[in-house]
């Protein structure tokens, strides 16, 4: 299977990410990992590409995050040590072979470099939005133990912390009203703080770019057997459909640029 794929009607100035859904590994990969494919199933973030399959453009990414984890900067992207990934022993050997690390890291490159391609198109038309679509566990002491408090398991964790909230408040504002209107838990990052694809936009694209990342609890699915609840993740998937349109209108009514989206422009097109 290919590593991702860019799929859907990209003429418009909103993209869905799923970057954590895959499951697959290079075969000299899956060789040298230990970890058990449930933990490993456990650890990624199976579904999100459904959740936003109603989406017009989409990022779709099929390689696991245990090949490399494109929502990690470069260094830290293939997992060394237990600590950088919940504690879990993943490789045979303690590490990888320097040439298997390479050829991880291509694949992190390539991604990066295709979706720049992409990206500078659309911050050439305007100003343009990223859902960024994630999952999380909320049931980590165990299958039979009760699920983790509420209080710090909102329905949707919604990272915005790297928007620049002067320009892009109205479209942060489209996307949470809507989502509470449905009646979603939405709180922001109460768990999580947005990461590499979130930072690595901003950093690019100034004043253009806006990525929000939707970390979903794993409601919709048992995420100790990996069995999905189908009826929850459409709803999921509609919901999130239904959020685009007011989200796409505050965008549309931003000033058409600021003095930080001119000097990307004018960089992009040196």
């Amino acid at each position: 299977m290919q590593p991702y794929e860019f799929v859907g009607d990209w003429s418009g100035q909103l993209v869905t990410t799923s970057i954590h859904a895959g499951h697959d590994l290079r075969p000299e990969v899956a060789d040298l990992m230990v970890l058990h494919e449930a933990d490993r199933l456990r650890e990624e973030d199976p579904f999100t590409d459904a959740i936003g399959s109603l989406m017009p453009a989409r990022v779709l990414v099929h390689r696991s995050r245990f090949e490399a984890d494109l929502n990690r900067s470069r260094d830290m992207a293939v997992y060394a040590r237990p600590e950088d990934c919940w504690g879990f022993n993943v490789w045979e050997t303690g590490h990888l072979p320097q040439d298997v690390l390479a050829r991880s890291l291509e694949y992190w490159d390539s991604f990066y470099a295709a979706l720049t391609l992409r990206l500078d198109a659309l911050a050439a038309r305007g100003p343009f939005v990223i859902f960024d679509i994630h999952s999380y566990n909320h049931r980590r002491p165990g299958p039979d133990e009760p699920n983790e408090s509420w209080a710090q398991n909102p329905e949707l964790d919604l990272g915005t912390g790297m928007v620049d909230r002067e320009r892009f408040t109205p479209v942060i504002d489209a996307l949470r009203d809507c989502m509470a209107t449905q009646g979603f838990d939405v709180r922001d990052e109460i768990k999580f703080f947005p990461k590499q694809l979130s930072q690595w936009v901003h950093r690019r694209y100034p004043g253009t770019g806006c990525v929000m990342t939707l970390e979903f609890k794993k409601t919709f699915m048992d995420e100790w057997t990996g069995i999905p609840d189908s009826h929850r993740l459409n709803v999921l998937a509609q919901s999130v459909h239904l959020a685009a349109g007011p989200v796409q209108d505050a965008l549309a009514a931003l000033p058409r640029s600021t003095g930080a989206e001119e000097d990307s422009s004018d960089r992009l097109a040196g």
